[in-house]
């Protein structure tokens, strides 16, 4: 079957990868479409650290063709789109409602791929870049039929970490003040999320400029030009004088994340969401913290994927939710690379691949 993996030394297209059959609760899930994140890259440029040969992807969705003993949510025929939260569904966290935080849900990666004699890794419990993948029943959850895969992949990730940040870890009031730093594939559910939420004013940075449109079309009631004269900081004063209530840094980067503290009101808080390298240090002002400000962590949207999808899902189908305008374009899965480089030149908001 074809799929894109990563070997240690470029991503590639192959046509030779086999999946082994789903034991008991698991799901064996043929992929029609697999959204391409950043997260993707950066396991390519060692952002991420991953164990190797591996396959890629982590944004899917399709057609359940399989399952393990045990599983009966699920039956082949049904739409699913896939979290990357492979989490026990047993342990102290996940009985307290905060799956993300499963211990099991990260640093155990299965080899349920094989090509020729070589066994490879599936890439966040999930491996969506490839015709078939085998994922723990949990991370399967069903969605309507007529909800398009090319946009019901984007659930799975972009969505769940981008709106879920908003509605489940920074809880963004009626009426408060966001500010969202990077209109991304994130950036852009930060931005939807906080319009769900009723922020009054919702401040999107960018420095591209061209990104405007669609961020405003998301839910931005402003925008600034990060590489305008004059500095972002001073732009955003300008229209929060004494600072945001939540402020989301959605790049990855040191500096970004100073930038998204000192945007904070009194009692603020800065959540942080892009993905830095994995030794990166950030540094603020201490004294600034002493008026109830917090900065804040967050995982995945701090998501509790069975449910939150299947609200995500309602959410588009009411008209509240955008999916189909995060797609900027699809692509065969043979044309990885062409994706690739058009994330990197910042052409898309989302690229899928379609198998």
């Amino acid at each position: 079957m074809r799929g894109v993996i990563f070997d240690g030394e470029a991503p590639r297209f192959v046509t030779d990868l086999e999946v082994r059959a789903p034991g008991p609760g698991e799901v064996l899930v043929g992929i029609r479409a697999a959204g391409l994140c950043h997260s993707d890259v950066s396991v390519v440029d060692g952002t991420i650290p991953f164990p190797v040969p591996v396959v890629l992807g982590h944004e899917g969705a399709g057609v359940v063709e399989a399952v393990g003993e045990g599983v009966s949510h699920v039956v082949p025929g049904d739409h699913v789109a896939l979290s990357t939260l492979a989490n026990c569904g047993a342990c102290a966290e996940c009985d307290r409602g905060r799956p993300t935080m499963c211990r099991k849900a990260i640093g155990m990666p299965g080899r349920p791929f094989r090509r020729g004699d070589t066994r490879l890794y599936s890439f966040a419990s999930n491996s969506a870049f490839a015709e078939r993948t085998v994922v723990k029943a949990v991370q399967a959850v069903k969605i309507p039929v007529g909800l398009p895969m090319a946009s019901a992949a984007l659930l799975g990730c972009g969505v769940l970490t981008g709106v879920g940040a908003v509605l489940n870890r920074a809880r963004v009031g009626h009426g408060e003040s966001v500010v969202v730093i990077g209109a991304g594939g994130i950036g852009l559910n930060v931005l939807q999320g906080a319009r769900i939420a009723g922020a009054s004013t919702i401040v999107a940075v960018d420095a591209n400029p061209a990104k405007e449109a669609v961020a405003r079309q998301f839910g931005a009631t402003h925008f600034v030009d990060a590489s305008a004269p004059g500095g972002t900081v001073a732009a955003v004063r300008d229209i929060l004088p004494t600072g945001a209530d939540h402020t989301f840094e959605c790049v990855g980067s040191a500096r970004l994340i100073r930038q998204a503290v000192d945007l904070l009101d009194r009692h603020g808080q800065a959540v942080l969401l892009g993905v830095p390298p994995a030794d990166a240090e950030a540094s603020f002002l201490v004294s600034s913290m002493y008026l109830d400000k917090a900065i804040l962590g967050c995982r995945y949207g701090s998501s509790r994927p069975q449910r939150d999808i299947a609200l995500y899902a309602e959410l588009y189908r009411a008209g509240r939710l955008l999916l189909d305008e995060l797609v900027t374009r699809t692509y065969p899965v043979e044309d990885f690379a062409k994706a690739a480089a058009d994330a990197a030149e910042g052409r898309l908001a989302r690229g899928v691949l379609i198998f």
